[in-house]
């Protein structure tokens, strides 16, 4: 995700939508015909990368600035922090959301965690690496989460119990990369999906600019063949049926691939532009809308006045 500019079913379709006190700036929203917002306008400085929406329709975003988590109502476009700042050089970058009011947050340098959406209490807090490594995002599948690793060729693996309890502390494990994986020196790993017969993962490969396909049991990768534009700016991943949505950060652009069932292959069908976009970073679904926050990397140093939004698109 951040980057800067210079079963069988095993993964069925239990997961949960994706996806996650300070009032947001005063002012009344860009409002669609429907009567809701199509901007939504996050706290000053607050530097937003993840989202996750649901149950309802609730957006969560996650900072890099400090590890707070902002929780926004879709139809008005007001929210408050469900958290406070978690300290310096902490971070909450991919979210989803269960049916058990839990939010699942990638947190960067060696860490994952789990808060509770109503009252942004930390749940759980797992050691995921070892500090100079870095969580980025976060797939729930029924039986386990599933987060990426930008700097080390592998996932991490954070299995739930027969009836969805978390483990303990030193429940997550490490699920090594394998196959046609290529690891780069940068930001590598980044969003996270299932395939749309939900047998596999879906990562993509931001410095090989290509999109994998990983087997969940193994972490053996296979590169899945596609038209249309490399994904050298892939960041977020939203799928929808068999539309794959890619977020291409820097090109201020979401471009979409129609899978096969399997996931192996992908034809390119459209390209998503808005003017609103400032460097998108990730996407989640609410109806016919899908919503991206702006993380404004070209914002050089970003400043506690700096102002952030995320907007709604229209889906295919």
């Amino acid at each position: 995700m951040p980057r800067s500019l210079p079963r069988r079913r095993l993964l069925a379709t239990g997961t949960a939508l994706a996806a996650g006190t300070v009032l947001g700036p005063p002012g009344a929203p860009a409002r669609a015909a429907g009567g809701w917002p199509t901007t939504i306008h996050l706290p000053d400085g607050f530097q937003p990368e993840g989202i996750a929406i649901g149950p309802g329709p609730y957006a969560y975003f996650g900072s890099l600035a400090n590890g707070s988590v902002y929780r926004a109502a879709l139809a008005t476009g007001r929210g408050r922090l469900i958290t406070g700042s978690l300290g310096a050089g902490r971070q909450s970058i991919g979210l989803r959301t269960d049916r058990r009011g839990r939010l699942f947050v990638a947190g960067g340098p060696g860490t994952a965690r789990v808060i509770a959406t109503r009252s942004g209490a930390v749940l759980a807090t797992y050691a995921a690496g070892d500090g100079r490594n870095f969580v980025n995002d976060v797939f729930l599948a029924p039986g386990a989460a599933f987060f990426t690793d930008s700097f080390r060729p592998q996932l991490y693996v954070l299995p739930f119990g027969r009836h969805g309890e978390l483990p303990g502390p030193d429940g997550i494990r490490t699920l090594p990369l394998t196959g046609e994986w290529v690891q780069g020196p940068d930001f590598t790993a980044n969003g996270i999906e299932p395939t749309p017969d939900r047998t596999a993962l879906l990562v993509v490969n931001s410095y090989a600019g290509v999109l994998f396909r990983v087997d969940p049991r193994t972490g053996d990768a296979r590169r899945v063949t596609h038209t249309g534009p490399p994904l050298v700016n892939g960041d977020g991943l939203l799928l929808l049926g068999r539309d794959l949505y890619v977020v291409q950060q820097a090109q201020n652009a979401v471009d979409v691939l129609r899978l096969n069932r399997s996931g192996t292959r992908g034809r390119a069908i459209a390209r998503i532009t808005d003017p609103r976009f400032q460097i998108p970073t990730t996407a989640a679904a609410f109806g016919d809308r899908i919503y991206l926050p702006n993380a404004r990397f070209d914002v050089n140093p970003p400043l506690p006045t700096t102002t952030y939004t995320a907007v709604a698109v229209d889906r295919l």
